[in-house]
């Protein structure tokens, strides 16, 4: 997938218990595992105080993760999928590069 296929195309239809809904859920939750793993590894290797570096990443990877936990309830709230910013829908391609996206590029673009 492209960087074009993430800006363009239509978002599916997320309905709670569809089928696009258990892939984007499938998605999240492995987005999540593997964030809550990093950031085990991170709480184990030393001490975060110390390491700026290491405090960094550990912040990002927290954030990642409320982030997640956000689009799981967009999901069960039936608007996943839905830009936060013009309210269409997010392209496939940008959700399944980024499952936890809560604006389409244009939306996003103009938050920086």
């Amino acid at each position: 997938m492209t960087v074009n296929d993430a800006t363009r195309g239509t978002a599916g239809g997320y309905e709670p218990g569809g089928a696009a809904a258990r892939q984007a859920r499938e998605r999240l939750e492995q987005e999540r595992h593997t964030r809550t793993a990093e950031l085990a590894v991170l709480e184990h290797q030393g001490d975060l105080h110390s390491d700026e570096a290491a405090l960094a990443r550990f912040d990002t990877l927290r954030k990642t993760l409320e982030e997640v936990d956000a689009a799981l309830a967009r999901l069960d709230g039936g608007v996943y999928g839905i830009c936060e910013g013009c309210g269409e829908p997010i392209p496939e391609g940008r959700l399944e590069i980024l499952p936890y996206a809560r604006f389409c590029v244009r939306c996003q673009q103009r938050r920086r």
